[in-house]
């Protein structure tokens, strides 16, 4: 029986999300015959913990669907072991990139494709537990039902069982690496507050996501785009594309991934959004098949966020994910070149080509994101009010910024390195310990 992975990662109280997420799974093997390994990654406090387990033993039960839900302590237990399996040189920093203390997207859904991999899992599906489904009538619209009917399978089969395709023949006999939808609702990035204060300034603070040699017309299309995903509309019928999916139409919290998870991971950098979608480019430079569908999640604000600790975490993330982009823009600009180059004889990424983008990027004069911060600076005083007092946070920290930007990418080449041996060592390791064994 295929078996897959539906992973919710969490550190916010969800138990509405838990039930969800369990009938999205409950969906999965009564229309496809599968068996589901439910995988709730849990980084909460104690009291939460406990209020998602209750919502766990509320799950209707079914011999096909698993659930794990494992506190950050089992989370670390399994890959101390994994790690010691890999015989990783590093141990102790590669087990730091896996579970770090700071809020990691990347490092969230790395620990879930190892768990996968694991429990004999040949696909991940990812969920957010800061969304939830769209309905039709009183019927919930799940994401897994396009994901089943074409991952992993080679893109000429699939195409059956999609609407429309734009795939070029020579890419038929691959397999479809990723399926994804995007997100109806609030912006994926919580700077709403800027655009509705100042225009201008959201303009200037977004068009730093931009490569710095686009043109003002560019910019100005991207920031147009960005954050929006596929906007206000609400699901009506379904339309699924077999394509090469661009990255601006997926969202990490609507995805799926076969096989090139277990090649390369997702950067681990801690307090940065946009970590986590890595595989969306390499995916499309790639040249791997996928479907784009339109079983759109809905985003929502949770209260955190408007909180003035939320506030100053949330801009932090959001500075730290525009000085990123000196990095990964040149790392995407090298993959799409490489295109094909960028695939072993077996049509598999080749880690150590990424892993040599990576380091090669690390080389970068980093004047570029010194001109970020000076924008940041100005845009960040211009708004007023707590705006500024952040700005004066982000001075002080300048100097910081630039150095973890450059490391973060340095970590990721290195995590990226040793990713198959852990993997590879994750498929020989138990995810909990039998009772009574030291763990």
């Amino acid at each position: 029986m295929r078996r897959i992975c539906l992973t919710l990662p969490t550190n916010r109280p969800c138990p509405t999300t838990i039930a969800a997420i369990g009938a999205e799974a409950g969906h999965a093997v009564r229309h496809f015959g599968v068996e589901v390994h439910l995988l709730i990654l849990d980084s909460c406090d104690a009291a939460t913990y406990a209020e998602h387990a209750e919502a766990v033993r509320a799950l209707p039960a079914d011999r096909r669907i698993v659930v794990h839900h494992l506190d950050e302590a089992r989370q670390r237990d399994f890959l101390r072991r994994v790690v010691d399996g890999a015989g990783s040189p590093k141990p102790e920093l590669l087990l730091e990139l896996m579970l770090p203390a700071g809020l990691s997207y990347g490092a969230c859904t790395n620990r879930a494709f190892l768990i996968a991999a694991a429990l004999g899992c040949e696909s991940v599906h990812r969920r957010d537990s800061d969304s939830r489904y769209q309905s039709v009538g009183s019927e919930p619209v799940f994401p897994v039902h396009h994901e089943l009917l074409s991952l992993g399978r080679r893109a000429a089969d699939a195409a059956s069982g999609v609407t429309a395709t734009d795939l070029a023949a020579e890419h038929l006999d691959k397999r479809v690496a990723m399926v994804g939808g995007s997100f109806v609702g609030e912006l994926s990035v919580d700077i709403g507050g800027i655009a509705a204060l100042d225009p201008d300034v959201y303009h200037d603070m977004v068009g730093l996501w931009a490569p710095s040699d686009w043109s003002a017309e560019q910019k100005r299309e991207l920031v147009e785009e960005s954050f929006r995903g596929a906007g206000t509309e609400p699901f009506v019928r379904d339309h699924s594309l077999l394509t090469l999916v661009d990255p601006m139409r997926v969202d990490m919290c609507n995805i799926a991934f076969h096989g090139v998870h277990e090649r390369v991971p997702l950067p681990p950098a801690t307090d940065t959004i946009g970590s986590d979608y890595f595989l969306i480019h390499l995916v499309h430079d790639a040249a791997l098949p996928g479907v784009l569908h339109n079983r759109h999640i809905e985003n929502f604000y949770t209260g955190e966020r408007r909180t003035d600790p939320g506030f100053v975490a949330y801009q932090t993330r959001f500075v730290k994910f525009l000085l990123s982009m000196l990095y990964f823009h040149h790392i995407y600009d090298r993959m799409a070149r490489a295109g094909a180059g960028l695939l072993d004889e077996h049509g598999q990424v080749r880690a150590a080509a990424v892993a040599g983008l990576a380091r090669e990027s690390t080389r970068l004069d980093r004047a570029e994101n010194v001109e970020r911060l000076r924008v940041l600076d100005v845009s960040y005083r211009r708004l007023g009010g707590r705006y500024t007092e952040f700005a004066g946070f982000l001075a002080a920290r300048r100097e910081r910024f630039l150095d973890e930007a450059r490391r973060d990418i340095e970590d990721f080449a290195l995590l990226t390195e040793a990713w198959e041996p852990l993997v590879d060592a994750a498929r020989n390791t138990p995810v909990r310990l039998p009772s009574g064994q030291p763990g």
